[in-house]
């Protein structure tokens, strides 16, 4: 595809989360239902667009399914959404593989390790009490996934390591709503804001590490100023 394409992508990326999040912020359900099911299937199309790596597109992917699948509020449709994440995760794993040689371990990294390590294990002890019995493990098991991807995003650079820490963000924003945690105002909205923002990022400082035909700048600029 050429670079027009992919700045019609990205640009209707960022239309379809600002009508999300607009949508959100009003309790519009239907703009909600509408937009959130084309965000990750316009972000997917613009890193084909760009060239990117298949792995990047995947978790993409599996991404959008969870997406589909949290619209529901039924029990196995979240456990089933949790696995379709957990899958992206994977994806995001084996990539950042890729990036372990191109960026040496530094003092920096280690200390994020621990600052990671340490915020995971808090975390789920914080939520267990207030868990559903049959989400205790679940939730555990993907919150370890969930942190190794974000400590991995570190990797590529500023960019990705701050997707990757929106995206922690963002689901434990579910996570303590799921403990019956006393939530923010307009809860989606930050969930969703979170996770596009994080989504976004991670993309992004993918596409420019491991390779990828140059973002467009004015896409890029007008899409930051639709992000968090």
């Amino acid at each position: 595809m050429s670079t027009r394409h992919a700045r019609v992508l990205l640009l209707s990326f960022g239309a379809a989360a600002l009508v999300d999040l607009v949508s959100l912020a009003a309790g519009f359900t239907p703009g909600h239902l509408v937009a959130k099911p084309l965000l990750m299937p316009l972000l997917a199309a613009h890193t084909v667009a760009r060239g990117g790596p298949r792995l990047l597109v995947a978790a993409l992917l599996c991404g959008w399914g969870g997406d589909l699948l949290l619209l529901s509020d039924a029990d196995p449709a979240f456990l089933v959404g949790m696995a379709s994440f957990a899958a992206g995760h994977v994806c995001y794993l084996v990539l950042f593989r890729r990036a372990a040689a191109l960026r040496p371990a530094t003092r920096a990294r280690g200390a994020l390790l621990t600052g990671y390590a340490l915020a995971v294990t808090a975390t789920v002890i914080l939520l267990w009490p207030g868990l559903p019995a049959g989400l205790r493990i679940p939730v555990a098991g993907y919150s370890l996934l969930l942190t190794a991807m974000a400590y991995g995003a570190t990797g590529l650079g500023r960019l990705a390591a701050a997707g990757g820490a929106l995206f922690m963000l963002s689901d434990t924003l579910i996570a303590t709503g799921v403990a019956d945690w006393p939530q923010l105002p307009r809860p989606a909205f930050w969930i969703m804001s979170t996770y596009a923002a994080a989504q976004f990022l991670l993309v992004s400082g993918a596409l420019s590490t491991l390779g990828a035909r140059p973002a467009p700048r004015a896409a890029y600029g007008e899409m930051r100023s639709t992000t968090p």
